[in-house]
């Protein structure tokens, strides 16, 4: 499905313009000639991007992005003539994450709006997984125990990982093998009793209550006693 931008200018040429340029580059397009307008049609359908001019009539450009802002984490990229320093920084204090000032190159244009619906792709995949008093972040790999950070190895975050993505379910341990290792060990190693033992011993260093449990003859659960 094509992201969608919603462009807020008043100047019909230019509304025009970009309309025109951002629907051949695959963009689906809608177009706020006003602020009160915009902050409707953000509402009704919600853009994976907003191009903003300051200069509107009505409500102002500022206080429709200081609006979007406190309604979301759109991107909002200003296009306006106003170009002086002060102008800059006040639009980035409003909420903006990008300012272009008129005139502009459409190319760069193309290349800031890419940039910033990749960052906020990243940014949406970011994952947070939470059970207890325990948080893990699968993007930045940071794991904490209530106000503490916990350092694991590779294949200890993946091991918690997987207790989190099922918590509260027995996963015996051919699953757990299978899922961490990619292959059958058997009944003759180990290695999983001695990796439950090195998490047990992070995740309880500050004397919490023990949240990996052995389910005997059968595997392991992540579960509050």
């Amino acid at each position: 499905m094509a992201e969608r931008i919603l462009v807020v200018e008043d100047d019909a040429k230019i509304a025009d313009l970009l309309r025109r340029g951002l629907v051949f580059e695959g963009y689906a397009v809608d177009v706020a000639a006003d602020g009160e307008t915009a902050l409707a049609m953000a509402r009704d359908r919600e853009p994976d991007l907003v191009i903003l001019d300051l200069m509107l009539p009505g409500i102002s450009g500022l206080e429709v992005c200081r609006r979007l802002r406190a309604a979301g984490d759109v991107p909002i990229l200003i296009l306006t003539a106003k170009g002086a320093v002060a102008d800059r920084v006040q639009g980035l204090d409003s909420g903006a994450d990008d300012y272009l000032v008129k005139p502009f190159a459409f190319e760069e244009l193309l290349a800031r709006i890419r940039a910033l619906l990749r960052r906020h792709q990243r940014a949406e995949q970011e994952e947070v997984l939470r059970f207890a008093d325990l948080t893990m972040n699968t993007s930045t790999r940071r794991v904490t125990r209530g106000d503490r950070v916990i350092e694991l190895t590779a294949k200890e975050f993946d091991l918690l990982e997987l207790f989190l993505l099922h918590p509260r379910q027995v996963l015996t341990r051919d699953t757990i093998y299978d899922r961490i290792w990619g292959y059958d060990f058997g009944g003759e190693s180990n290695i999983l009793e001695v990796y439950i033992r090195y998490l047990r011993a992070k995740l309880e260093a500050g004397g919490e209550p023990r949240l990996i449990h052995t389910v005997r003859g059968v595997g392991y659960a992540l579960r509050e006693e």
